[in-house]
């Protein structure tokens, strides 16, 4: 049996895939406006989430009369941890991510509840076709994390091996927690032979893992290869700062450094954000907006700059805390708050472009804390 939210829901993603089909395929024709398309999110979810609603009340916005995306009340992202984030009941769950809880525990990790994978996948292929492969349909596909069978609450497992299946399949090779390193090296000897560029998509740390296992193996990759990186080392116990380990990974693969990508994503988003270089060398993407550590949005998440004790939003150039409205997210919450320190890029396309400048030190901050309160408090 479906619940009542089942109509809207279904509705709210048609929409949404035709949003985001549209900006990428055909931008002059996008069906609606974002502001219209968010506001409608935010409206049926707090219709169906209880403290979602009461974020709204304990912020005095009346999500009703609202007319613009910054009005959406922004969900902290240690709320998925405390509380269940989702329009639908349990019953209706097709998939549910879990964060890592690498530093506080995996009793502490934060859940995203997905009634349907169809926009979340939609939106990963569209907006990874536009920066990691905007210039090839196949790539031998080497992944240096566990398959989906291993890991079936991973939102980066998930994404990871979508974009195997799509490229024509691809090799795992980091099972049972340990890296297969000599498979890695089997896997660029097979894509070198065959003249065939391959992408690589890890985590930072199994990068690491690989490069200090490399002795002896030859990791190159054809022309035209490209490397995918993404998360930190939070809850590790050895960090390597980004130049030096973009630099290695440039050399043990045999790629220029432009065409190693990093990724910016979260368990509690249903998109992603990528370094524009790879694009930008093949002229797929300006070249003055295009450095390592500078992320691009898809069209269909805006990024704002919020002042870490008020959650105002700041001027474009000005750092703040990083702010996400998410069309992607149907089902739980359009608007996220997180503790990531950034920079919006002045002038840069669709202000979609960030900074990004890590995670803000110590205690969570004052504003997130506020609105964790305001959401879990008495109705």
């Amino acid at each position: 049996m479906t619940s009542s939210s089942s109509a809207p829901s279904d509705a709210l993603h048609a929409r949404v895939q035709a949003f985001l089909a549209a900006a990428i395929l055909d931008p002059a024709r996008t069906p609606e406006p974002f502001d219209a398309l968010a506001l409608d999110l935010a409206r049926f979810q707090a219709a169906q989430i209880p403290a979602v609603a009461r974020l709204a009340r304990a912020r005095g916005i009346d999500l009703a009369s609202a007319t613009h995306a910054a009005d959406i009340p922004a969900v902290p992202c240690d709320v998925f941890r405390l509380t269940r984030v989702a329009a639908h009941p349990p019953d209706e769950d097709v998939a549910v991510f879990h964060t890592s809880g690498t530093s506080q525990g995996r009793e502490a990790r934060g859940e995203h509840a997905l009634r349907t994978t169809a926009t979340y996948e939609l939106g990963a292929r569209l907006w990874g076709a536009r920066l990691l492969w905007p210039d090839a349909a196949r790539l031998r596909v080497i992944v240096l994390a566990a398959p989906l069978a291993e890991q079936p609450d991973s939102s980066l497992g998930f994404m990871l091996d979508r974009f195997a299946a799509l490229l024509g399949g691809g090799s795992f090779h980091l099972r049972d927690g340990a890296l297969d390193a000599l498979g890695v090296a089997e896997a660029a000897a097979s894509a070198r032979d065959a003249r065939s560029p391959a992408l690589v998509l890890a985590t930072s740390f199994a990068l690491v893992h690989l490069l200090d296992a490399r002795r002896g193996l030859d990791l190159r990759l054809p022309p035209g290869s490209r490397v995918m990186q993404t998360g930190g080392f939070k809850g590790r116990s050895r960090e390597v700062a980004p130049d030096e380990l973009r630099a290695a990974v440039s050399d043990a693969f045999a790629v220029p450094e432009a065409q190693v990508i990093g990724e910016y994503g979260m368990t509690e988003l249903s998109s992603q954000l990528y370094e524009t270089t790879l694009a930008a060398a093949l002229g797929k993407w300006p070249a003055a907006e295009a450095r390592h550590g500078v992320y691009a949005a898809p069209p269909w998440v805006r990024v704002t700059a919020v002042d870490p004790t008020t959650l105002a939003p700041l001027a474009d150039g000005d750092v703040g805390l990083a702010r996400l409205v998410d069309l992607a997210n149907v089902d739980s919450a359009v608007a996220i708050q997180t503790a990531d320190r950034v920079r919006v890029l002045p002038g840069s396309p669709g202000n979609h472009s960030i900074e990004l400048l890590g995670r803000a030190p110590g205690a969570p901050p004052r504003g997130c804390s506020i609105a964790v309160d305001d959401m879990l408090g008495p109705p």
